[in-house]
Parts: structure tokens; sequence; C-alpha cells
């Protein structure tokens, strides 16, 4: 019997540690963990890690304010392709959230639906434009908004104008060759392979000399086609045209004639009375070029890539519905 009791008391002495040990392990690395009490739930701030902003945005033509992550469904199906690759719609779900968030927080009138701020469709719009294919289309463009959910362009500490267009000629345009105001993260970088993916990466119209005359508001003679010259920034764009008595601004030029960038070339038939008009890229070219997007990320690059790429110096921050750029407009 006194047998027995040695050979237990030795193995309780070789057990005890290892239970101890056992115990600290599993409150090891967390000292400040908070006591949880029965019905404590989300005031767990682990339970928050996943909170997004949860802002509310005033948008021309809705009779209530729309959820921030709602409305970027809407312009991300407004916007951009609904076929295209889904980091270039995760890219374009960031920009829109951040341009809407700027811009809200800016301007005390809704948000317009247009291109005038950013295209946004409902979705009885939606459902109208994709018919058969809503469905589909429309848990592909919730997925690509979802996996982005809160996430924005920032630039030291702000959020940024997160401008961005259809296509370049090949290069982005800069914020001060289009406005005049230099912004360092909208600068000019490469937009390489558009030429592969967007439908009309080159166009040309035909005016009429009488419709050249009343755009541009003056008289135009094949003698002043002829000296006619246009001054092409480093972009590759008209910065400024050139003639006997004339000056005007490329965008001037562009937003004049309804064209469909500001890198254009002229020629003028003397005989029928007409001016050709070539085209490259399609919008003003400042910031994230859309279809620049879907080829990069056709050549595998990831949405956070693609927007450091057009947004120079910028970061991409989750926004907390405690942030102050998180509106909470009524």
């Amino acid at each position: 019997m006194n047998k027995l009791w040695g050979v237990l008391i030795v193995a309780l002495l070789f057990f005890i540690p290892i239970l101890l040990m056992g115990s600290w392990e599993e409150t090891a690395d967390k000292p400040d963990a908070p006591e949880q009490t029965a019905g404590s739930g989300t005031e767990d701030p682990a339970a928050e890690e996943g909170a997004v902003c949860e802002a509310v945005l005033q948008v021309e033509g809705e009779p209530q304010p729309v959820p921030l992550e709602e409305y970027v469904v809407g312009v991300v199906a407004g916007e951009m392709p609904v076929n295209f690759h889904e980091e270039a719609l995760k890219a374009q779900a960031v920009a829109a959230r951040t341009y809407a968030l700027r811009l809200a927080g800016s301007s005390q009138g809704a948000i317009k639906t247009s291109t005038a701020h950013q295209v946004y469709k409902t979705e009885s719009e939606r459902r109208k434009l994709w018919d058969k294919s809503f469905a589909e289309n429309e848990r592909k463009v919730r997925r690509a908004v979802e996996e982005t959910a809160g996430r924005v362009l920032i630039h030291e500490g702000e959020l940024i104008s997160a401008m961005f267009f259809s296509t370049s000629n090949g290069r982005t345009e800069t914020a001060k060759n289009y406005g005049g105001n230099d912004i360092p993260y909208l600068q000019s970088v490469e937009s390489i392979g558009e030429e592969a993916v967007a439908p009309a990466f080159e166009d040309s119209v035909t005016v009429t000399l009488q419709a050249w005359n009343k755009a541009l508001g003056s008289e135009w003679t094949a003698d002043r086609f002829r000296t006619l010259k246009l001054k092409r920034n480093e972009t590759g764009r008209v910065q400024s045209a050139v003639a006997d008595n004339f000056e005007m601004s490329g965008r001037d030029v562009r937003e004049k004639l309804g064209l469909r960038s500001t890198d254009f070339d002229i020629a003028f038939d003397p005989d029928l009375k007409v001016v050709h008009v070539f085209t490259k890229g399609f919008g003003h070219g400042v910031g994230m070029s859309q279809y620049g997007a879907e080829a990069y990320a056709k050549a595998g690059w990831e949405a956070d890539k693609i927007l450091s790429h057009y947004y120079s110096g910028t970061e991409i921050k989750k926004l907390n519905p405690d942030d102050p750029a998180c509106l909470k407009l009524p």
C-alpha cells in the first residue's frame, strides 16, 4: 500500500506543472483583454474590428438618404462595364467611395447621378439594364463593393479627389494641365495596354465648317486653318490651339466641339468645307483610367496596385464608424 501511495505522489508531482503551464498559455499575450460578462456582446473591441463606415448620402432623385455602400454599388454599376475584371471593379469601388465622401463633406447639395459627379444606377435601373443577367451581374458588383467595404484613398490624412475617366492616350493627364492646380497625387503616369481593351481607343468626327465656326465663335478660312498650330504638353494632349487672331485651350476646344479627349488632330477639307478631327482616348484624362484599370487587372494587377499606380503617393485606409471622414449626414 505504501508503495502505491508513493507512485501516486510522484505522478501528481509530474502532472501538476503541465496543468499549470497549459492554464498560463491560454491567457498569455492577452494581458489587456477586457473581462467578459454575460450579455456584453459587441462591447468587446475585438468584435468591432469588422465594423465599417455607415454614412448615408443625399443622392439626387432619391427620396431618402442612401447608405454609402448601396450608393457605391449603384456607381460601380453605372460607371464601369460589369464584364470588367473584378479587380478593376474593386478599384472603381474604392475610387467611387472616396469621391462621394469627399464631395459630400464639401457640398450642401445632393450628389448628382450624372457625369457631373458620378453616374449612379438605382436597383430598378440595374434590373432594366441587365435584364436576365441581373442576378449574376448584381452578385459580381456587390462582391467587388463588399470586398472593399469602407476602404478609401487618403493623402496626408485627407480624402483625395479621386478623379477617374474612361480611356487614356497611353498616359494620364496632370491636374495642373487640366485645371491649373498642381495636385501631388494626380500626376501623369503610364497607362499601357488600353488599345487592346477599349472599344474606341482612337476615333474621328467630321464637323461642317459652319458648325465649327458656330462652336468656336469665329470665322475660319482655308488660310486660317493653314496657320493652326496645336501646342501639346508632356502627356501628348493639346494644351492650346493657336492660329491667326485665335487662341483657345485644348480643354475648351474639346468642350465646345464635344470631342472625346484633348489628344486631337485637325484636318480641313477646303473642297467639302468640313473639318476632320481625330482623337485618341476618352475623357479628361486625370486620375484613374477605367480601361487602363481593366488592362492592368487582366495583366494580373490587384485593385490596390492599380489604385496606387494611378493615385501617386496615396494610401488605402479602411474607415471605421468613428472616423471623421465617415460622415453621418441627415
